[in-house]
């Protein structure tokens, strides 16, 4: 796919995807969506690709939600239908991708460009940005998965406030909150990205997307089901050259070399 919206970088087994209306902030329109999950669709099933970064172009915002403009020309239209057509593909196919997905967080991820921010494995964020979700304001509730993933990670009281605030989360509170992984210096954050990448370039690719197919699976379970989803993860791993590769790297003493397969 030809991309006019966001910038597709491959190193080896590391990709990029890069938001790039940086004259809008990096709002969210039906075509920048499509490219989105078109990427996501093509990186996940590229064998050689072993770990996605997503981030945005510039310094000043992530991304800054949904292009009220994009909206106003489907006045009329049932939002629910929007988000099903645009969003929904992007956010599941995102969760559904066997590669681990690290969201370099440059600048204020709001509105619908948090919950593209929560729906990735892990977020790394620039010390001095902010997160908010500010769909109050124009009268609407969170959307783009906002209300599955927020909830799950700080807990439906605190889910319940930051919604109908619609207040600013700085990254000292984020961390504490545990809405991001780590915070970085905005000099540093690039840099702090690419150790994680290298790691898991060279990480047991299989396990690692066995671990968030099965992760994925856990609010939805019985102890049961888990138990028969972690066997077939694990009967899974069990086939590949990494687990031989591990095995004896561990009686060799040595560390050692995974191929993802």
């Amino acid at each position: 796919m030809d991309y006019q919206n966001i910038i597709l970088e491959i190193d080896g087994p590391k990709a990029k995807i890069s938001l790039n209306r940086p004259e809008v902030f990096h709002a969210l329109n039906a075509p920048i969506l499509k490219e989105l999950a078109s990427a996501f669709q093509e990186l996940g099933e590229n064998e050689t690709i072993r770990v996605i970064t997503l981030t945005a172009t510039g310094a000043e915002a992530f991304c800054s939600g949904a292009d009220l403009k994009d909206g106003m020309a489907n006045a009329g239209r049932p939002l629910g239908e929007i988000l099903a057509e645009n969003y929904e593909p992007l956010i599941i196919g995102i969760r559904e991708c066997p590669k681990p997905v690290i969201c370099q967080m440059n600048g204020i991820a709001a509105g619908a460009g948090m919950s593209l921010a929560l729906a990735c494995d892990l977020i790394i964020a620039n010390d001095k940005t902010y997160m908010t979700e500010l769909f109050v304001g124009i009268g609407l509730m969170p959307d783009a998965g906002s209300m599955y993933f927020l909830p799950r990670l700080v807990g439906v009281q605190k889910a319940f406030e930051l919604c109908s605030t619609g207040r600013k989360i700085y990254m000292e509170e984020a961390l504490q909150l545990g809405l991001v992984s780590k915070v970085a210096p905005a000099n540093e954050l690039e840099a702090t990205v690419n150790q994680l990448t290298d790691y898991y370039a060279s990480a047991p690719t299989v396990a690692i997307a066995q671990m968030k197919k099965v992760l994925n699976l856990t609010y939805e379970s019985s102890l049961q089901q888990m138990l028969a989803a972690e066997a077939k993860g694990q009967t899974r791993c069990g086939f590949t050259e990494d687990f031989g590769e591990g095995v004896m790297a561990f009686l060799q003493k040595r560390k050692p070399e995974f191929k993802g397969k």
